[in-house]
């Protein structure tokens, strides 16, 4: 990345905002109080792109990026609304059998865009089957393969995970896949900073807007384990050899709508009101 700041000297209040809240140090003040980047550094800049969004008079432009291309963050949410959205959350396995309409699936793909990742690295991958012609090509190889497996004695580890279902499969039933017309699969780079975390963060945020939009969704761990233990079934998604799985999730238009919330037992939250060090070996190494 060729690092560029370019700094509107009319907007500019000299405010001091995209110095304060660069993390990596980049810009600073000159002589005549203006930002600029500081030489050195310019190679630890992640592309976060904080100078351009906390800049309040979109005065500063950064990697080629330029305020008048960003919308206005909304200053107040509806906050009971997002919290009902998150407790009408399910999982849903019964499915409408039809596509979901090319502008939702548009908005799903463009949304991924802004998913948070470790040290804003952007290197996700997301492999979406759109249509659910294509998710019955996709089904019929998972279940071939399954039934494969099951039945090779030779390779005994595999086929266990599996064998609970076998006859569910014979039977026709849809037991990875539970009728869904479409999954979106995130894969992180194999070198990624977080890459434990940041494919089921960004699904996490795919699935909440997808409720937003009356999509309904299901995490598949079932899918996962199939594209994870059967050999070939990756490369069927293009998901480059760069990058491991993350994880899988099903959507579609829902079969059935849920009228109410569910009522979850408690979960523990403990507050810790001070901090208390215990002397122990390795605390004594570190004095």
């Amino acid at each position: 990345m060729n690092f560029n700041l370019e700094i509107n000297k009319e907007k500019c209040i000299q405010c001091g905002l995209c110095i304060r809240d660069c993390m990596p140090k980049i810009i600073t003040f000159n002589e005549n109080k203006e930002p600029v980047s500081i030489k050195e550094r310019e190679n630890s800049c992640i592309n976060c792109q904080h100078c351009l969004a906390v800049c309040p008079t979109g005065a500063l432009s950064i990697n080629g990026k330029r305020s008048e291309n960003s919308q206005n963050i909304e200053k107040e949410f509806n906050s009971e609304m997002i919290l009902n959205l998150i407790k009408s959350r399910r999982s849903i396995r019964h499915f409408r059998k039809e596509n979901v309409s090319a502008e939702t699936l548009e908005k799903l793909k463009d949304m991924l865009d802004y998913v948070p990742t470790g040290v804003n690295n952007h290197g996700l991958f997301f492999s979406v089957i759109e249509n659910k012609e294509v998710m019955d090509e996709l089904r019929k190889a998972v279940n071939d393969r399954i039934i494969k497996i099951v039945s090779n004695k030779a390779i005994k580890p595999i086929a266990k995970t599996f064998e609970r279902y076998t006859d569910a499969i014979l039977k026709g039933e849809d037991i990875v896949f539970r009728g869904a017309p479409h999954i979106i699969v995130a894969s992180t780079p194999k070198n990624a900073p977080c890459k434990d975390y940041d494919g089921t963060i960004a699904l996490s945020y795919f699935e909440l807007y997808a409720k937003s939009l009356g999509i309904a969704t299901c995490w598949c761990g079932l899918a996962y384990a199939c594209f994870k233990y059967i050999p070939g079934l990756k490369s069927i998604l293009n998901i480059p050899r760069t990058h491991d799985i993350a994880y899988c999730m099903l959507f579609g238009y829902p079969e059935i709508n849920y009228t109410r919330t569910t009522q979850p037992e408690k979960v523990p939250v403990r507050t810790i009101k001070e901090i208390k060090i215990k002397e122990s070996f390795w605390s004594k190494l570190f004095e």
